[in-house]
């Protein structure tokens, strides 16, 4: 997949296959209309586009930022949707001055007059342009004037749920990382740097290597401990992650951490990412590090019998 943040370095297409959104979390409803969108690609050298915003449009409309999260961070947006076997993504600069652009104006400007597009994808809730004004029928009637075919894309329900990425927003908010991952089509995960910490776990036999995150507006699901994930070097290792502010410790702001299992490799520095499976239970503040230390080791047991358990589920 090529990334291009500037359409003025889009090549020449022909009819390409076009879609357009945020995509927060590149979850299964979204997977689904890549995939659709490659089945319409039937045409000799026809090319599949998906154009999305940076920053996202909440950072720029919303005066109060302090309350906005998301699943993905760029990079890993841009890792998924790759995945997905789109041909272009092109990134536009979300600015208040394009905010004002209305859904026809967006579409003449961007998709007739640069892309030439000759089918426009959308999902069965989609809206854009100012206000979020564009919906189906009048992006239906703006196909119909400007030459382009408009595909609609139905819902995708989970175990009778309809996949959003505001329904994962609040699994994750719950620690409910099992309906997160499900409804994702994938593990949800947090990336960051490796940064020194007190050195407390490693004196309990648990040490652990804190993630320093790279983005604010990242979505971290709820405090507590995880099975998990982790990986190095591009290496995938068993682990045990915690979530919180270590009130047994110490007062601290929130943290990041993951001890790895059978791991004893100096990574200060590196960039890593752990993958959730399974929330074990709540943050407790324990009576001294002690107890934290007894409860640590019950911990890693139950870690261990869930990502045993996941093993023994995909080999079946």
């Amino acid at each position: 997949m090529q990334v291009i943040y500037d359409i003025e370095q889009i090549p020449s297409l022909t009819k390409p296959i076009v879609t357009v959104g945020i995509f927060d979390g590149v979850h299964c409803g979204h997977q689904e209309i890549f995939r659709q969108m490659k089945a319409l690609a039937t045409e000799p050298n026809q090319k599949t586009v998906a154009i999305t915003f940076e920053p996202h449009p909440r950072i720029v409309l919303n005066n109060n930022q302090n309350d906005i999260r998301f699943i993905n961070i760029l990079e890993k947006k841009i890792e998924r949707i790759a995945l997905s076997g789109i041909d272009y993504l092109l990134i536009i600069n979300f600015t208040p001055a394009f905010a004002t652009l209305s859904p026809e104006d967006f579409i003449r400007e961007y998709l007739v007059n640069k892309l030439r597009i000759g089918t426009l994808v959308i999902g069965y809730d989609h809206h854009f342009g100012k206000s979020r004004s564009g919906d189906y029928h009048e992006i239906e009637r703006l196909g119909v004037e400007y030459g382009f075919a408009v595909v609609e894309v139905g819902e995708v329900c989970c175990d009778g749920d309809v996949v959003s990425s505001t329904r994962i927003r609040e699994a994750l908010k719950k620690g409910e990382i099992e309906s997160a991952n499900k409804y994702l089509g994938y593990r949800y995960s947090i990336t960051g740097t490796v940064v020194h910490g007190n050195m407390l776990g490693r004196k309990m036999g648990f040490p652990t290597a804190n993630i320093a995150l790279s983005d604010r507006y990242k979505l971290i699901t709820a405090n507590g401990v995880y099975a998990c994930y982790v990986l190095v070097d591009g290496k995938w290792y068993e682990g045990m992650g915690n979530i919180g502010f270590r009130p047994t410790i110490e007062k601290s702001s929130l943290t990041v951490e993951v001890h790895i299992f059978n791991f004893d490799e100096d990574i200060y520095g590196k960039t890593i990412t752990a993958a959730f499976v399974k929330r074990i239970r709540d943050e407790i503040k324990f009576p001294d590090t002690e107890h934290l230390k007894q409860q640590l080791a019950q911990d890693k047991i139950m870690v261990q019998g869930c990502i045993n358990g996941i093993k023994k589920q995909q080999i079946a």
